[in-house]
């Protein structure tokens, strides 16, 4: 059985989607969650209500994950509620659309902020904390399939997201002899209010022609993986990037 019992998991943006469904099922695995939300306080405020009724301590607090400092910052409150992290989740970030020649610099530099910078912050803070706790740890960065085989009218979304994975086997290796493993999880399309709408304008029937399995996935299907890989089930994995399609890309 995957047990997070004793540990102490701390999520970037995790009031909504996978990152709200990832904080309900690591604390029915039995961790103390803490998390980031960026301005919803009446979704962080449910999804802590439904951490404490799985009898886990829980501290929320809002962050802008892009900001230099605020990692730091609610990191460092985070451990003086709950104590020492064993994890950290990396699950803010935005998705927008974007053809070359209507993109301006604008646009590219916020997406890059939002999904890269961010994580780049958030690593960064948690390995201090994990460092210094001297016990190992596990992070966990969500990118995407289309940060490992690129997009067409997502382009900075997947420029993004391929360099959040070269930074996450950056950041194993350079973790390694701290025993802090680092990974990535690669969603593809999954049911959130970030891509609803997306799906919808897709074509969902299209989308699920696409899918061996025949559906999108959930935010509970990717949680699942992340607390297999916080877990100690998953202490010989590191510098990998896991993708959760439903076998979309075959990947191997």
């Amino acid at each position: 059985m995957i047990t997070l019992a004793g540990k102490h998991i701390h999520i970037v943006g995790g009031s909504r989607g996978i990152g709200s469904a990832t904080a309900l099922i690591a604390a029915q695995a039995g961790a103390d969650i803490s998390f980031t939300y960026r301005s919803r306080a009446d979704a962080a405020d449910a999804v802590a209500s439904r951490v404490r009724s799985c009898g886990r301590r829980v501290f929320s607090m809002a962050a802008d994950a892009a900001s230099d400092g605020a990692m730091e910052n609610t990191l460092d409150q985070a451990v003086e509620h709950l104590g020492p992290i064993s994890g950290l989740v990396v699950s803010a970030g935005i998705f927008e659309p974007g053809r070359i020649e209507d993109m301006t610099l604008a646009f590219w530099n916020r997406m890059m902020s939002a999904n890269l910078t961010s994580t780049f912050l958030a690593v960064k803070a948690a390995a201090r904390h994990l460092r210094m706790a001297n016990n190992g740890g596990s992070m966990v960065i969500y990118t995407s399939t289309a940060g490992q085989r690129g997009s067409d009218v997502y382009s900075a979304y997947a420029t993004s997201k391929g360099a959040q994975i070269l930074f996450m086997r950056s950041m194993a290796r350079e973790l390694a002899p701290d025993r802090i493993r680092v990974n990535a999880i690669a969603p593809s399309w999954t049911e959130t209010d970030m891509s609803r709408q997306t799906m919808d304008d897709l074509g969902r029937t299209q989308l699920l022609a696409n899918c061996p399995l025949g559906r999108v996935g959930t935010p509970e299907d990717v949680a699942n993986a992340t607390v297999y890989l916080l877990s100690d089930l998953a202490q010989f994995i590191t510098g990998t990037t896991m993708t959760v399609d439903g076998g979309i890309d075959m990947r191997g």
